[in-house]
């Protein structure tokens, strides 16, 4: 199929790409109309085609991650970083409409041959096919056009907006800015009754606000809007005022405060950074309101993709229902988008119309994009967790292969982390089958930079063929434990990143699997082969008796819109971090016996784990890993003390060694990726033996689930 992609340097096109599946609960869509929004949309390319410079300044938080990545991992992996979201192209669209042609086993809403309209800028992408969580799909009514039904999501970001404002019937409403949104705003006001004074710069739009329901127009240009809405309004001002365009600075929030009654509201709905005037603002007591997107249920991982509406007697107007009251409006003529439909494009066509748009007299409104291409035929259903189970297992003997016999290596889930860390160390090094990654675009570009053959959306591709060779696993953790299970049944040598699984139940259901498969399974502790661990190692060997290990990790507060916040796909952070300083533990100090452990903040979700591990040699390891601190401080450091001895490392950096009064200290770069990567291509070349056995990454991973069972029942876990 084709779909529209962006490349951070500014450049548009039209690129061949594998469909996508149906996600857990959804649908697949065959697009037959998307609209482009020139403000959202415009502005992503203008963005894209910033310099260097010019992007740091816009995006200040990605520079520090940038910087915090340099810190810790050093300049190269963090220059790498970069290059990789430069050189990652990026999907454009969220509001389109089509037909499905496949619909998910869990899913009870849709059918195959349903119309529906499609919303988000995760999914509802410019493309032939797209792949759609259920609570952002709303079923289209016969008398809804496809192009009509394709400005669903639009309308919905406007409906919000609309309801924020608090208007009812012969409330006055200044509209500043009639772009798309804007007019959209316009035309559900005037439809609730509501009496609209639209402003804009551009005579075009004005023409058309009147034509949306507008009662008056305005360009501040000539008259001033405070005088206006006087005149307007009879002395009383507006009722609300909602300000509908992008940008920054005091000029619209003055006039718009000064163009409001006594205890008017004022309604933010572009990406516009407020400035207020705090005498105005406070004596007037106005209600300021932000309108976030679709409504509730936006951003909310639980609510979009997890499938778990909110009951209508505590959220009456959530996304979804949105949508559907928008096609409600479409389908009894409220809502006609004529007037703002400024043109149509073929497809494949697409391209020059951004180009356009860039232009300084560009007056269009609504664009849609109508698609005469793809299969309407029904496709198969998978997706990523849908692993057909098989028999599975894994040996630490290696399988015997045919002399000269080079396996060929698949990856399934080629995030940043992969193509960062991952990747380049595989590269040029292994045969490379297939990648597979949630959309095709990513996969397409995964497939191009590292020489993969084939690129996927459907890991069931992979997984359920019984073939030789491995598999990189670097999806979420969620899926960790299926798609392992799923390699291993096919035969295959999988390396999965940590944590190999999120429960003691799938734990039990892999080592089922252990005895049973020709394959094997590394978990990517990659800590265990970083130069300085080697190292610490090798002092450590000469040193008799038990030693003492204290490791701190500074890790810093968790974004609440992080992944790792969402504890049924991450596990959380200690289940799916920390894991690495637990099975750290275990290979400077051997076996654990027993472990006691206690958190910081809620016990239920803790990100903050203090832990006290006991040895069987009587060796003691304490682990802090902490979301408080102070940036100022290492992310990771250790002590070990031993007899004779004591050893400090920062961020596998640096390495003191303290031995016979005398202080050296040894500097590294890395934290072991590609000696990882080195040490598992030798065993699948059948060269060594397997690196890091399974018995001690179920060791390492066992010890943390005693961890948290520590903190939920309060008490010392014996292992």
């Amino acid at each position: 199929m084709k779909q529209l992609a962006q490349y951070q340097d500014g450049r548009l096109e039209l690129q061949e790409v594998p469909p996508p599946v149906a996600p857990p609960g959804g649908i697949l869509v065959r697009t037959v109309c998307s609209v482009i929004s020139p403000g959202t949309e415009k502005m992503k390319v203008e963005q894209a085609r910033m310099s260097l410079l010019q992007k740091a300044k816009a995006r200040p938080d990605q520079v520090k991650k940038v910087l915090d990545t340099a810190r810790t991992l050093g300049w190269r992996s963090a220059l790498e970083k970069v290059r990789n979201r430069l050189e990652s192209p990026s999907p454009l669209g969220y509001s389109a409409a089509g037909v499905v042609v496949a619909v998910d086993e869990a899913n009870t809403r849709f059918r195959v041959g349903d119309r529906v309209a499609c919303g988000g800028a995760e999914c509802a992408f410019h493309a032939e096919m797209i792949a759609v969580p259920d609570l952002l799909a709303a079923r289209v009514p016969d008398e809804v056009s496809d192009a009509t039904a394709a400005y669903t999501t639009l309308a919905s970001i406007s409906m919000q907006a609309v309801r924020q404002s608090g208007a009812g019937l012969g409330d006055r409403v200044v509209v500043v800015g009639q772009g798309l949104v804007g007019q959209l705003a316009t035309a559900m006001l005037a439809a609730g009754g509501a009496r609209v004074l639209a402003v804009d710069l551009v005579q075009q739009r004005l023409v058309a606000s009147l034509n949306m329901g507008a009662e008056r127009v305005l360009d501040p240009r000539a008259t001033r809007m405070e005088d206006v809405v006087d005149e307007w309004s009879e002395g009383l001002g507006a009722d609300a005022v909602m300000i509908c365009v992008g940008g920054k600075g005091g000029a619209v929030t003055d006039a718009a405060i000064n163009s409001l009654r006594d205890r008017g509201v004022m309604v933010i709905v572009g990406i516009y950074d407020v400035e207020l005037p705090w005498r105005s603002a406070c004596m007037k007591d106005i209600q300021v309101r932000y309108s976030r997107s679709y409504g509730p249920g936006r951003y909310d991982p639980q609510y979009e993709w997890g499938g778990k509406d909110y009951p209508v007697g505590y959220v009456r107007w959530t996304e979804n229902r949105q949508f559907e009251a928008c096609l409600h409006l479409m389908k009894s003529g409220s809502l006609d988008l004529r007037h703002v439909t400024t043109r149509e494009v073929p497809f494949e066509e697409v391209v020059p119309v951004y180009e356009s748009l860039l232009l300084p007299d560009n007056a269009d409104l609504g664009v849609v994009v109508r698609y005469g291409g793809g299969s309407a035929g029904i496709l198969p259903v998978g997706h990523v967790s849908g692993i057909l189970p098989g028999q599975v297992g894994v040996s630490e003997t290696p399988a015997p292969r045919a002399s000269g016999e080079t396996p060929e290596l698949h990856a399934i889930g080629a995030g940043n982390f992969l193509r960062t860390m991952i990747l380049p160390h595989l590269k040029g090094a292994i045969p490379l089958g297939v990648v597979v990654n949630q959309t095709g675009l990513s996969s397409r570009q995964v497939k191009e930079k590292f020489g993969f053959k084939t690129a996927e959306t459907d890991a069931a591709k992979v997984l359920a063929t019984a073939a030789p060779g491995a598999v990189v696993i670097g999806t979420r953790h969620h899926l960790h434990a299926s798609q392992v299970l799923g390699a291993l049944g096919a035969g295959r040598d999988v390396f999965v990143e940590k944590p190999l699984c999120l429960t003691s139940e799938e734990l039990v259901e892999i080592d089922a699997a252990v005895a049973a498969s020709r394959g094997s399974v590394m978990v990517g502790f990659n800590r265990r082969f970083a130069p300085a661990t080697v190292e610490l190692l090798r002092v450590l060997q000469a040193v008799p008796g038990p030693k003492s290990l204290a490791f701190h990790v500074f890790a810093g507060p968790l974004a609440p819109d992080h992944w790792y916040a969402n504890v049924a796909e991450s596990g959380g952070r200690v289940l799916g971090e920390a894991c690495h300083f637990f099975d750290f533990a275990c290979c400077i100090l051997g076996r654990p016996t027993r472990v006691s452990a206690q958190t910081v903040g809620r016990p239920d979700v803790p990100d903050s784990i203090t832990a006290q591990v006991e040895f069987a040699d009587g060796s003691s390891a304490q682990i802090i890993y902490s979301a408080e601190g102070d940036p100022a401080y290492p992310k990771e450091s250790f002590r070990v003390f031993g007899s004779g001895v004591v050893v400090d490392g920062e961020n596998f950096q640096t390495l003191k060694i303290h031995q016979n009064r005398k202080t050296k200290v040894k500097r590294y770069s890395g934290k072991g990726h590609a000696e990882e990567m080195a040490a598992w291509l030798a065993f699948l070349k059948r060269k060594t033996k397997h690196p890091l056995p399974y018995a001690q990454s179920r060791q390492s991973m066992v010890l943390t689930f005693a961890a948290l069972e520590s903190i939920r029942e309060r008490r010392m876990v014996e292992l």
